[in-house]
């Protein structure tokens, strides 16, 4: 079983950036798919970025696409999400997640596709 925690949420400004760290408890080689998702009240779950844990291939939401950066260090086996220009429709509980399979296209962003799931951190963006 596969344990994750994120950190590095906060509130920031529009235009402003953060970075979000997803720590797994093992390799995370072990799950070919990571992925990032966000959530915000009375909005279903939305993937906004996912990477291929085996060769750092990223796949990214339209939303996000030119802002966003999903990147891995296996030594620490840790997942991050850098977040700049950050918009106030950014703002949402940010969640980790591992699963199985890597789709390499939009299905690599759906949440069903994902078995392994951390706890959250709350991005706010607002002035």
């Amino acid at each position: 079983q596969v344990h994750l925690v994120e950190s590095g949420g906060g509130s920031v400004q529009p235009g402003g950036s953060l970075r979000l760290s997803c720590a797994a408890s093992e390799s995370i080689n072990a799950r070919p798919s990571m992925g990032w998702f966000r959530q915000a009240p009375g909005k279903e779950r939305e993937g906004v970025a996912a990477i291929y844990s085996i060769t750092g291939i990223p796949y990214y939401a339209d939303s996000v696409k030119g802002r966003f950066t999903i990147s891995q260090d296996n030594a620490r086996n840790t997942v991050y999400l850098q977040m700049n220009s950050l918009k106030p429709e950014d703002t949402a509980m940010y969640v980790c997640a591992a699963g199985p399979v890597w789709h390499g296209n939009h299905r690599s962003l759906f949440p069903q596709n994902y078995d392994y799931w951390g706890q959250g951190t709350q991005v706010t963006v607002s002035s």
